[in-house]
């Protein structure tokens, strides 16, 4: 069967409702919201990505889902057959909710690594990058999470979900990441109990310290609270958006590639190969000899100060 990936509709009405944001924004009461150099620079990553992800995902969904799907069971001998019991979950309605809900599981885990692990975290920078929150914000994607972002769906068709069913769940859980970058949204009560919402998302955007590295989820906020990044706004708290390391610069190429420079260029302070290794994949902020600290290490003193 062939679906059509949601995104394609999707585009459009992004542009639309930015337009709707940045006129409501300027004629009310937020006219800081849209800087126009940043939200150029935004459009412009946003419009590369558009322009990248339909040859990546094609080979994502392609190639590298399809792969995969057909090697975990081939016409003799298949995985799938003679060990799990079956040759594929098919497209019944319950499969469609099942594979949403193991989508959103993959994108924790993706989007929490992004900011684990430094190396994910030099492409992820990119969209933490502005010091504004709003639906511009959310098209300022960075162009290299698309080669490895397929990585973290693989298992999904491994086990039986067909490619093109994959790649529709990922299309639904962009639509939903797109409409959380609003700040006119408040706190929607019973909704926020399960789903990631718009000032959970604000939260994850936040420098601030005790809210960094939190809220790391797709369209639910339960893999969160179960694996301990789950982190509620404090309306009493005002939000400092952006990264503390920013790129000082609304040049798209200079924010797409800064970090990259900034880990070669700490991975020359040690000659000792271990130091290179995590300055390269160890968490953001580490570093041998203590001048940097990572986000951890942050919250750790900021509790200690609070217990003292």
């Amino acid at each position: 069967m062939n679906f059509t990936n949601p995104l394609v509709y999707g585009v459009p009405c992004f542009l639309g409702l930015i337009l709707l944001e940045l006129t409501y924004s300027k004629t009310h009461d937020k006219k800081e919201l849209y800087s126009w150099k940043d939200l150029g620079a935004s459009l412009t990553m946003g419009i590369g990505s558009a322009i990248l992800a339909p040859l990546i995902k094609t080979i994502s969904a392609i190639i590298i889902f399809n792969y995969v799907y057909d090697v975990f069971n081939p016409l003799v001998n298949g995985i799938r057959t003679n060990i799990m019991g079956w040759e594929s979950f098919g497209y019944a309605w319950y499969v469609w909710i099942v594979c949403q809900l193991l989508d959103d599981f993959s994108y924790y885990w993706f989007h929490r690594q992004n900011h684990m692990v430094r190396f994910l975290w030099a492409a992820h920078i990119v969209h933490h990058s502005s010091d504004n929150f709003n639906l511009g914000t959310a098209v300022r994607n960075g162009w290299f999470t698309i080669l490895y972002k397929p990585f973290f769906y693989m298992w999904l068709p491994a086990i039986g979900f067909p490619p093109e069913m994959v790649v529709v769940c990922l299309g639904i859980e962009a639509l939903w990441q797109f409409q959380l970058h609003s700040v006119y949204i408040p706190k929607l009560k019973f909704i926020d109990v399960i789903f990631n919402t718009h000032t959970m998302h604000q939260v994850h955007h936040a420098k601030n310290v005790e809210y960094m590295d939190k809220n790391h989820g797709g369209f639910l906020n339960i893999f969160d609270r179960v694996f301990g990044t789950w982190k509620e706004l404090d309306e009493k708290v005002e939000i400092q958006y952006g990264v503390t390391h920013a790129p000082d610069s609304y040049n798209p190429w200079v924010i797409l590639t800064h970090e990259y420079k900034d880990i070669w260029n700490d991975t020359k302070k040690s000659s000792n190969w271990i130091h290179k290794f995590m300055y390269i994949f160890g968490p953001p902020g580490w570093s041998h000899d203590g001048s940097t600290i990572s986000v951890k290490q942050m919250q750790k003193i900021i509790l200690q100060k609070n217990k003292d």
